[in-house]
């Protein structure tokens, strides 16, 4: 008798079993994220309980972000998994290398310590977090949908502020918007309204089809509605940063798109910032200053030159390792020009006048040339460039595919790219700093999870 052959039957994909699963638990099998969520919406609290200006050190959304990283060990210990690939376990922990340096050779270790601690919440524990928690491309936007809310929040507050003159002070009229942070912290708002603003924009260019068909008109309405407190808070490295992360969202979303994109973002900011008259003459002479830095500086961009200056010369005296963690306040003096101010003028937003010291130069990759030398540096430049270079790698390839999730990739590309080019003009501080983790793990997740977790769409 002759054989029978059968074809044996395909083994399930993973992938759906997961999602299956997923649905199955509903939020039972979501309450992981809460204290993700719940990182990003706490620094929406007013500027003196959450931590910024004279608040307390450790604010809510630090705590929130320690419930998260202990969450994290729990989990782990219980459910006994390998936590990450080698990969992601070498790309998110390779600037540990350049802080144990940095802290060790300090002049005083033991003031360093403060500084380890928050380098590595910020860039290594936060991160880590949030590529363990998120379990796939739902828990990524549910994280992003945190962010765009707390950008609604903070942009509705800092309008407010403008249209009542009851911002920060910005030349001699209190109308900078500033939102919740006050003028302590006065890119507080700016950077949490650009985030939710490439979230918006991200979903705005998500694939027809694979979401609500409500969904996408209404993500790009609001981003167009948060250009409003994104150009009233007259910060023009976030300015800069935003447009730069817009564009690269736009070119990996596909030629049509972008330019279809691009015109109805650029007609709609002509209108609602020029057509309406929304501090016309304050923004073009703030857009106008951008071009004469170099040429005209003024006192702020001058004081920037000269703490970019110290960096420069601390790193010039020890190229290795850096002056130490938490190191550039004491070394400032002694390698800053005579031109630099004692410190900057804040005001308004519910805060006298005040004079607030210069403690960093505003510039993340001098200040970690400063103080962790080359080492530090290329450690923590190397492990951004990795996420950002994976991030593109998939989402290309995402595109290519027709992937559901390809939304999650734009915002993830979208946030580093902002990431990365904002701190040419800014560093760490304040309230807003632990948002910085949740961007590059939400980035990190993009770029290393392993493929069944991102296409559990």
């Amino acid at each position: 008798m002759a054989a029978v052959l059968t074809r044996p039957a395909p083994a399930p994909s993973s992938a759906p079993r997961a999602v299956s699963r997923l649905r199955r638990g509903g939020w039972r099998s979501r309450w992981p994220l809460l204290p993700l969520v719940a990182t990003v919406l706490l620094p929406a609290l007013p500027h003196g309980v959450s931590g910024g200006g004279g608040g307390p050190a450790v604010g809510p959304a630090d705590l929130a972000s320690g419930i998260a990283v202990l969450l994290c060990v729990g989990r782990l210990l219980y459910l006994r998994r390998r936590p990450l690939s080698a990969t992601a376990a070498l790309v998110l922990g390779l600037p540990v290398v350049g802080f144990a340096v940095a802290t060790v050779t300090a002049a005083d270790p033991a003031a360093a310590l403060p500084g380890l601690v928050r380098y590595l919440q910020v860039f290594v524990l936060v991160p880590v977090a949030v590529f363990l928690l998120v379990e796939d491309a739902y828990g990524f936007r549910v994280v992003a949908g945190a962010l765009v809310l707390l950008a609604v929040v903070q942009g509705v507050t800092g309008v407010h502020q403008y249209v009542t003159g009851t911002g920060a002070s910005y030349m001699g009229e209190d109308v900078r918007a500033v939102g919740t942070f006050g003028p302590s912290d006065i890119m507080g708002m700016a950077t949490v309204v650009a985030y939710g603003l490439l979230a918006a924009t991200a979903c705005a260019l998500r694939t027809p089809g694979a979401a609500p068909s409500w969904l996408r008109p209404a993500a790009a309405v609001l981003a167009v509605a948060l250009i409003v407190p994104l150009t009233l808070s007259f910060s023009r490295g976030v300015w800069i940063a935003t447009a730069a992360a817009v564009l690269a969202a736009l070119a990996l979303a596909g030629r049509r798109q972008a330019l279809t994109s691009l015109a109805v973002l650029g007609a709609a900011g002509v209108v609602v910032v020029g057509g309406f008259g929304i501090g016309s003459e304050m923004i073009a002479d703030r857009a106008a200053s951008v071009t004469r830095v170099t040429s005209t500086p003024d006192r702020s961009v001058s004081d920037r030159y000269a703490m970019w200056s110290a960096a420069g010369a601390m790193w010039r005296e020890r190229p290795a390792a850096g002056v130490g963690l938490k190191g550039f306040p004491d070394h400032r003096d002694g390698h800053a020009s005579i031109g630099l101010s004692s410190g900057s003028d804040t005001a308004g937003a519910g805060q006298e006048f005040r004079r607030q010291a210069l403690l960093s130069p505003h510039n993340m990759y001098l200040l970690v040339l400063g103080e962790q030398g080359l080492i530090g540096l290329t450690a923590l430049v190397g492990s951004w460039a990795a996420i950002l270079v994976g991030a593109v790698r998939r989402l290309r390839l995402a595109r290519s595919r027709g992937h559901a999730a390809m939304d999650c990739g734009l915002v993830a590309v979208a946030l580093m790219t902002w990431q990365s080019v904002n701190f040419l003009y800014a560093d760490i501080g304040g309230p807003t700093t632990v948002l910085s983790g949740v961007v590059l793990g939400l980035a990190a997740w993009w770029a290393l999870a392993e493929p069944d977790r991102v296409s559990a769409a």
